[in-house]
């Protein structure tokens, strides 16, 4: 079983930025290949953006691509989310997630979840 806990949600107002963090533990961490997500009100919880377990290679959202940074670093066992240039439309709560298998853009393709961060953007 992977373990994760996301922090660093909060208020911010649009063009500002924030950074989330998502710390694992339980079973080895650097294996897993890791996404995070988000969930508006209302709505399906959508893919942001992924890495591979090695952190060579990420994956983005079109809506987030040139905007947000997904990094890892496997020796602190954490994943984290830069968010830049915040819009009003970001604001969701976001979720970190793990995969047993190929990671993708698919809420299906992933294991093990979060209990998520809220993220509020003011325009």
């Amino acid at each position: 079983q992977v373990q994760l806990v996301e922090s660093g949600g909060g208020l911010v107002q649009a063009g500002g930025s924030l950074r989330l963090s998502c710390a694992a533990s339980g079973r080895t961490f650097r294996l897993y290949p890791l996404g995070w997500f988000r969930q508006a009100p209302g709505k399906e919880r959508d893919f942001v953006a992924a890495i591979s377990s090695s952190g060579s290679s990420t994956y983005y959202a079109d809506s987030v691509k040139g905007r947000f940074t997904i990094s890892r670093d496997n020796a602190k066992n954490t994943v984290y989310l830069q968010m830049d240039s915040l819009k009003p439309e970001d604001t969701a709560v976001y979720y970190c997630a793990a995969t047993k298998g190929g990671y993708g853009s698919n809420v299906r393709d992933y294991d093990y979840w979060g209990q998520g961060t809220q993220v509020t953007v003011s325009s």
